[in-house]
């Protein structure tokens, strides 16, 4: 009884419409369709028609928009990837582009968007609403985890636990050769998948774009483990690493230990696809749930997020300009560790 006492007190509409569209935009992230089935089911419970807009900006483009059912977004909530598909949209980026968007918008009568992404994807949406006006809520979805507002970004959970589990196979065979083993995860602007994946998996050393690389430091490091007989090595570095990325530290430590069995491991989209985690899947029910009753209370050109277990509804603008630092408590950690 108090279970259907608390959904009915969630189905009741603020702002009067009846139609809403939801897209993915960007990169792709583990969870994402677990997302976009709750955004629909918890707008059909509100009575709303809701609309799937292919491959993001480009399909609102070209009008490739379809009625979305409760059975349209069933037996997804455990695949990875966007069953909406993704793209990026130079002509969105254009005042034509934009202005074919919100022609095709109308036709179908749409009122209000959800606008699933990262960076890119809310600063279009900002744009968009700035100019024709349409309500438009945001969902963090990036393997990244560098947007502010929420403390988990969808995707990110099923990243860094897909690092651990690829380097803990590649542990396997540097410990058979006495092999050094240094893996390039992503992360271009910013380090949160290679400091908790570098963590988790016991990694020797971990170079993050925010922090500088000291290369001497790093290989003091790397002698003290053999020093030790510790065997194999392994390094974790950020691909946005200013020092250059995986090759280039590779080549620096070949200089440096030429008798020593070298090897790079570069993990690349392996880190994007995937089944989703129960954490991200949880995430993804919760941020879309949260992102519909934003829009039916009358919020616009926000991001929805959880901060410490509560919804949060963060500004475009701030969401995308005041970007997450890493917990220098993690790096210390990190550094003692190793």
């Amino acid at each position: 009884m108090k279970t259907k006492n608390f959904l009915r007190t969630f189905t009741v509409q603020f702002v009067t419409m009846k139609k809403i569209g939801i897209f993915t935009s960007g990169g792709d992230a583990p969870g994402m369709n677990a997302c976009i089935r709750a955004v629909v089911r918890t707008a059909l419970r509100n009575n709303l028609e809701v609309y799937g807009i292919y491959r993001g900006y480009e399909g609102m483009i070209e009008g490739d928009i379809v009625p979305l059912t409760s059975a349209s977004v069933s037996n997804i909530v455990q695949r990875g990837g966007t069953v909406l598909k993704s793209s990026r949209s130079k002509e969105f980026m254009t005042p034509d582009g934009r202005k074919q968007a919100y022609d095709h918008l109308q036709s179908h009568g749409m009122e209000a968007l959800i606008a699933m992404g990262g960076d890119g994807t809310f600063k279009g949406a900002s744009v968009f609403n700035s100019e024709y006006g349409i309500p438009c809520v945001g969902i963090p979805c990036t393997i990244d985890n560098d947007l502010y507002g929420t403390d988990f970004t969808i995707g990110y959970d099923t990243a860094i636990n897909t690092v651990v589990e690829a380097v803990d196979k590649i542990r396997d065979t540097a410990n058979s050769h006495n092999r050094l083993f240094i893996v390039e995860v992503m992360g271009r602007d910013a380090g949160f998948i290679a400091l908790r994946s570098g963590i988790a998996s016991g990694a020797d050393a971990i170079l993050v774009p925010e922090t500088e690389t000291d290369m001497e430091y790093v290989a003091r490091n790397i002698q003290k483990g053999w020093d030790k007989k510790r065997g194999a090595s392994i390094l974790i570095v950020a691909e946005g690493d200013e020092y250059g990325g995986a090759i280039i530290v590779e080549k620096d430590l070949k200089s440096r230990f030429p008798d020593k069995e070298i090897r790079v491991s570069i993990l690349g989209h392996l880190q994007r696809g995937g089944n989703p985690s129960c954490m991200d899947r949880v995430l993804a029910a919760r941020m879309g749930w949260a992102a519909v009753k934003g829009l039916m209370e009358g919020r616009n050109a926000v991001m929805a997020g959880i901060i410490n277990g509560e919804v949060v509804y963060t500004p475009f603008e701030k969401a995308t300009k005041h970007h997450l630092s890493l917990n220098p408590e993690l790096l210390e950690l990190a550094d003692m560790l190793s």
